[in-house]
């Protein structure tokens, strides 16, 4: 129904017209929206618990559940890239097959260990 009032000007039914909220959650600098860092972390988390594959969602969301906020800026940036990574390449490395690029070994290899010690999964 709102959809309809703001198409038709906002008077259907003694409507308004909708009003567009601003997005207040990243600070704006000139034209280009810049996320904070608080919102970086959570969208960091909310794509290594939603991953395409279950296996990496239980790999990848309790990992970054535990590490992401002591991460430096650099760390994050490499998880981030590795997070645009398919998730049959990214269990493929993770569980030792060869093929990962050098820049995500050091990456792979602590996420491995994470998940090999057994700490891989919310229950517990």
């Amino acid at each position: 129904m709102e959809l309809a009032c703001a198409l038709s000007g906002g008077h259907v039914l003694g409507r308004r017209p909708l009003a567009f909220k601003q997005d207040l959650r990243s600070e704006r600098i000139g034209a280009v929206a810049v996320e904070t860092d608080a919102d970086r972390l959570k969208r960091l988390r909310m794509r290594a618990w939603r991953r395409g594959m279950k296996e990496m969602d239980l790999i990848l969301g309790p990992f970054a559940d535990a590490r992401l906020a002591a991460m430096s800026a650099a760390d994050l940036a490499n998880i981030d890239a590795l997070m645009g990574q398919n998730d049959q390449d990214l269990y493929a490395w993770i569980t030792g097959q060869p093929g990962a690029p050098p820049r995500f070994a050091a990456l792979i290899a602590d996420i491995a260990a994470f998940a090999g010690a057994g700490r891989g999964s919310r229950a517990g």
